[in-house]
């Protein structure tokens, strides 16, 4: 991967954008209870802070846990069960491939956002950069000592790679995380091969999943017009072709279809989608997702 061009050198390590992320931080404390979730309790039962249940005594279990009263009462041990709060490891899939560069900052700054407020609330935090494979920006990392770090990954990195393969990208990622987690993908998700699949195999391993769509003119409005070379940024291939307006209002209508279908998707299986552009602050995208109650479908 290539080396942070020098316009992004600090943009996304000075002290003012740190301000504005440590806000959006205050803000899920305020909200959420600073959890990107607002509801993370675990099925499993076993020592925890919340009551759940009550169990008959076994050989093995924590004593600690006998409900004393109900054996004065009842001459029968009873262990109290709580619901255990799991600690959560959040992933960050970046698109980084060559469709993103016009939008590649701001999907950085959305990335973040997010990462920023999952270290401070003590998560696990991993992001890839993704694009025909999956490349590591940050390992697995938890705590606020690590945000400096994670941001200068995010500041230094760079589009590379073909075209993207988000199934592919997808098994890749299950073959190094086994342990479930929050999977943020945050992409154009204008994906050769598509989306569903992708989506579907992560969420067949047990992943929550939240989408962050960001567009800009250049991909949903055609202003070409005449005889034109087209280059492709992802293949390198170039093609020779006419434009005439019935050519453009129907490449528009195609990328309104598809942005439509991916919103279905996401509802159809309960997975979350905020979708964006960069004329709008990155900050107000995360206040809103904060607001709606944190990355839930």
């Amino acid at each position: 991967m290539a080396t942070a061009t020098s316009k992004d050198k600090g943009t996304l390590t000075s002290p003012a954008f740190i301000k504005r992320l440590e806000s959006l931080y205050l803000l899920a404390q305020k909200v959420l209870g600073g959890s990107l979730q607002a509801d993370r309790k675990s099925t499993k039962k076993g020592a925890g802070i919340t009551f759940a249940d009550y169990a008959e005594y076994n050989l093995g279990d924590d004593y600690r846990s006998i409900d004393w009263r109900i054996y004065a009462k009842f001459e029968s041990l009873i262990i109290k069960l709580f619901e255990i709060e799991e600690d959560v490891t959040i992933y960050i899939l970046l698109d980084c491939s060559h469709s993103m560069e016009t939008k590649f900052l701001y999907a950085r700054q959305l990335a973040a956002a997010l990462g920023y407020i999952g270290l401070n609330t003590l998560d696990r935090l991993c992001v890839y950069g993704m694009a025909d494979k999956l490349v590591p920006l940050l390992t697995p990392s938890r705590g606020r000592g690590k945000a400096l770090p994670f941001l200068t990954a995010l500041e230094e990195a760079q589009t590379f790679g073909g075209d993207t393969d988000f199934t592919a990208c997808a098994k890749e990622f299950q073959v190094r995380h086994k342990r479930k987690g929050i999977v943020i993908t945050v992409s154009d998700f204008l994906f050769p091969s598509g989306f569903d699949e992708g989506l579907k195999f992560l969420q067949y391993h047990r992943h929550d999943l939240f989408c962050i769509q960001t567009q800009d003119d250049r991909d949903t409005k055609c202003d070409w017009k005449g005889d034109l070379n087209l280059h492709c940024l992802e293949t390198g291939q170039s093609q020779r072709v006419t434009i005439s307006p019935t050519e453009a209002k129907q490449y528009e209508a195609a990328v309104a279809e598809w942005n439509d279908d991916l919103r279905k998707t996401c509802a159809r299986r309960g997975i979350g989608l905020a979708s964006t552009t960069p004329d709008l602050r990155f900050d107000v995208v995360i206040q809103e997702i904060l607001r709606r109650g944190g990355l839930v479908g």
